[in-house]
């Protein structure tokens, strides 16, 4: 499998796809295009979150009014249970992110 093979049709929304799920680690790629969390939410996962956006653009704001605009490259650690929520992925082209979840510390 080729990491940034983007299926077509996409659907219409974001996909994950796990890519190896054993020994408390679940890696996936995700293909977000234009999606955004729902007003007022906010993911508290109970694993670590390492993400890293392999193509597109993305933005990710906490509670505390930090935010992240990610480009092609950059990547973040999400301690569990630390809030955050995505304000905003490109479309054109779709983000690809590569997420690790775990007890990552």
């Amino acid at each position: 499998m080729n990491i940034f093979a983007i299926p077509a049709p996409l659907p219409a929304e974001e996909l994950a796809e796990p890519l190896h799920a054993g020994g408390g680690v679940l890696i996936e790629r995700i293909i977000s295009r234009g999606q955004a969390s729902p007003p007022g939410f906010w993911y508290d996962q109970d694993r670590d979150e390492w993400v890293v956006l392999l193509q597109g653009r993305a933005e990710i704001s906490w509670p505390d009014g930090r935010l992240a605009r990610l480009a092609a490259g950059e990547w973040l650690f999400l301690p569990a249970h630390e809030k955050h929520r995505v304000d905003f992925t490109s479309a054109d082209p779709p983000c690809l992110w590569l997420a690790v979840h775990g007890n990552l510390k």
